[in-house]
């Protein structure tokens, strides 16, 4: 009998994996992408792109930094040579710059200087620099961060202040940590910077941050400009982001016309007087755009994630025999799917929600033009809520798929350290996340006391899509009833939207009865805002994905509909179930007894809405212990056996995102699974492996081994 080959099983497992799915991969894909148009660009521009001598991804992990950001800038000079020569849009080369799977100067460009220049500049200022900026005869980048101070803008220390006598602003580092820090492409490559710094009007007045356009090199000769000093921050945690030339900046007395104040909203006189914004948080527009990026972006970082580990797990097998006589896969393994599948859901919904959010971003970016304010607060709470979610959710995401490649994630090969090193500062920049959480927390109680401080009881049609699961306070009939919640209503996206909405409800009402009281400060947990912000956030996203999921019927073939709608369940119940702390102690999920419904917290069968007064008129007294069961096994049950179904679509549902090998760029995440050659070929192209015998040999392996042959002869000596 033949001995049996796992590297020949990885090849035929993971056929029999793409046999057995039904969902249609290609029809998914173009879903995903969001029509034919985008899918079909994509692919062509994926298919130049791997062909690309430079491109080539294999040596990468044997650069040194200043090897990586050299071999990402001739990146990014070769995809603007490219799109010249294939006659790309914008948007396309956007997409090409996006594959190459690595953090280039060039995306400061992109994403935060110059939609910042467009949204907040003046005509005058558009009228002269847009067109360069467009073309980039002009790198730009964008500089809020100091050295001191970041997520608090109010709290930056760089000045600008304006000079009457010469219609200039005189820039200025007063401090050491006002010192700009962190700012993507501005160690070696900008040209140009959009300053964040403070207004200071003729006599010392103090108006606040405001953005100013400051050339920082010449564009004759890349030098510096006088007074200003500019260099690079050093290597990052993990070797993340080695392409990028994160710098600092501090500026002495560095003049600037008038004019470079991006005036489009705020703005100075001749004599000096102030015209105010419209709204004094609108220079934060920048922040907002890329933190309105930052779902769609985490949906398809996680989406890599899934894919490399799920195609792993289909092909490795490890532990007990199968029924084939065989190792089992380890994706079988109900404490591996339980991991991974709602990693494949975070992703599938991020995707989703990022775009609706993008769509909202353009249109407050419209009303901003025409001076209208109206949505900037709507969208500040969503975003803020939705980076924290997103991008403390991708973190782990991509370390727990990696934990679950077994010992091969530890290999730089397997791709997801990569992609970890490289995601994970998205916790912090753009605001450190449980700073965040108080942003939040203050939007969600402004708009508690805005519609219930008079007293009354608000229209429903009050309520923003941010704050809209506080219409539960008003009407407790909008909740319906049931007995006990079993699977069918666990199946039911609708039980875990409501649960996720009161949920948010009244941990709101809580936190203000808690202030109002004045024993805020001695009731509340250190962690309540992290919970809070967090319950306020899942609530919005909640009502978003149930709204997806009524609109898929009519975008999919119904057995593809009915598969999205299963991930999108699953998203929804994987919410729930880590939100259980909170929901069983506020009351919102009942014992599981036959007396009781659905919670006393919920105001439903006999129990008291919670909002008819205080904390004490909806007890929550009631004895687990003695309930006759377990409250949320109903819900766990349910979980496993959603997961169960959707295992053998995983491979499926992952072909769905459409990368190739080039874009995973991950040995245990090839398309064809074989990932034993795959390893084993990239090992020997390790330069280390090009010498039998290492220069170090003779430089210190040899004297090691000398010297222990030494002090064994010189033991023996002394025992003569």
């Amino acid at each position: 009998m033949a001995r049996h080959d796992p590297n020949v099983q990885t090849g035929i497992d993971m056929r029999n994996a793409r046999t057995k799915k039904t969902v249609n991969v290609e029809d998914l894909t173009i879903f995903l992408h969001h029509g034919h148009e985008e899918w079909n660009a994509k692919k062509k521009i994926i298919d130049i792109l791997q062909r690309e001598p430079l491109l080539d991804k294999s040596r990468r992990e044997f650069m040194t930094r200043t090897e990586r950001y050299e071999d990402g800038m001739n990146i990014t000079n070769r995809i603007y040579e490219l799109q010249q020569l294939h006659g790309w849009t914008e948007n396309e080369t956007k997409v090409a710059l996006s594959s190459v799977d690595q953090p280039l100067p060039i995306h400061l460009h992109n994403i935060a200087f110059q939609p910042v220049f467009n949204l907040q500049a003046g005509p005058v200022l558009l009228k002269k620099y847009g067109p360069l900026i467009t073309s980039r005869a002009m790198i730009g980048c964008y500089l809020q961060t100091e050295l001191g101070h970041g997520t608090n803008v109010s709290r930056l220390e760089t000045t600008a202040t304006f000079l009457p006598d010469t219609q200039e602003f005189e820039v200025n580092s007063p401090t050491l940590t006002s010192s700009k820090w962190w700012i993507g492409a501005l160690g070696k490559t900008a040209t140009h910077g959009v300053v964040q710094a403070k207004l200071i009007l003729d006599g010392g007045k103090d108006v606040g941050p405001h953005l100013f356009l400051v050339q920082l090199r010449s564009l004759e000769d890349h030098r510096v400009q006088p007074g200003i000093v500019i260099g690079d921050i050093g290597p990052k945690v993990m070797g993340g982001f080695p392409a990028t030339d994160n710098g600092f900046a501090r500026f002495s007395c560095v003049r600037i016309p008038k004019e470079n104040m991006l005036s489009g909203f705020a703005q100075i006189t001749e004599n000096g007087q102030y015209v105010q914004p419209p709204h004094a948080k609108i220079s934060y527009g920048g922040m907002l755009y890329i933190r309105s990026t930052m779902v769609t972006s985490a949906g398809w970082v996680i989406a890599k994630a899934a894919t490399i580990s799920i195609r792993y797990a289909t092909v490795r097998r490890q532990g007990e025999i199968g029924k084939d006589g065989l190792e089992k896969q380890i994706i079988t393994y109900p404490s591996v799917y339980y991991r991974l599948l709602p990693i494949l859901a975070r992703a599938y919904t991020f995707i989703q929600l990022g775009r609706s959010l993008t769509n909202a971003f353009s249109s407050m970016a419209d009303r901003l033009m025409k001076g209208d304010t109206s949505l900037l607060a709507e969208l500040h709470a969503t975003t803020t809520g939705l980076k924290i979610l997103v991008s403390t959710a991708g973190a782990q995401d991509i370390e727990v798929a990696r934990r679950a490649l077994g010992g091969h994630g530890f290999s730089a090969f397997s791709g997801l350290g990569n992609v970890y090193a490289n995601y994970l500062p998205a916790t912090t920049y753009e605001g450190d996340n449980f700073v965040l959480d108080q942003q939040v927390v203050r939007a969600a109680l402004k708009t508690y006391r805005r519609l219930f401080s008079s007293g009354g009881q608000p229209s429903v049609d009050l309520f923003s899509p941010s704050s809209s699961f506080l219409r539960y306070m008003i009407d407790p009939a909008l909740t319906p009833t049931h007995s006990v919640i079993h699977e069918a209503q666990w199946r039911d996206p609708e039980t875990s939207i409501l649960l996720l909405e009161r949920r948010a409800a009244v941990m709101v009402h809580d936190h203000v009865q808690n202030l109002d009281s004045g024993e805020g400060a001695f009731t509340e947990d250190a962690n309540a805002n992290q919970r809070l912000s967090k319950a306020v956030t899942e609530a919005f996203v909640g009502v978003q994905v149930g709204n997806i999921i009524k609109t898929l019927g009519g975008t999919l073939q119904e057995s593809d509909a009915t598969m999205v709608r299963k991930i999108l369940l699953l998203y929804l119940l994987t919410t729930v179930d880590a939100a259980l702390i909170d929901l069983l102690s506020l009351s919102l999920l009942p014992p599981l007894s036959a007396r009781s419904g659905l919670g006393a917290g919920m105001g439903i069968k006999n129990a008291t809405p919670f909002n008819s007064g205080s904390k004490a008129s909806r007890s929550r007294s009631t004895n687990l212990s003695s309930s006759g069961g377990d409250p949320v096994k109903s819900l766990r049950l349910t979980i496993d056996a959603l997961c169960r179904e959707l295992a053998p679509e995983a491979v499926g549902l992952t072909d769905a995102f459409g990368f190739t090998d080039w874009e995973l760029d991950s040995a245990l995440g090839v398309a064809d699974g074989k990932v034993y050659e795959a390893l084993w070929e990239r090992a020997q192209k390790d330069p280390l492996n090009q010498k039998e015998v290492p220069d170090a040999y003779e430089k210190s392996i040899k004297p090691i081994l000398q010297r222990g042959l030494r002090i064994l002869q010189d033991k023996d000596k002394a025992k003569l």
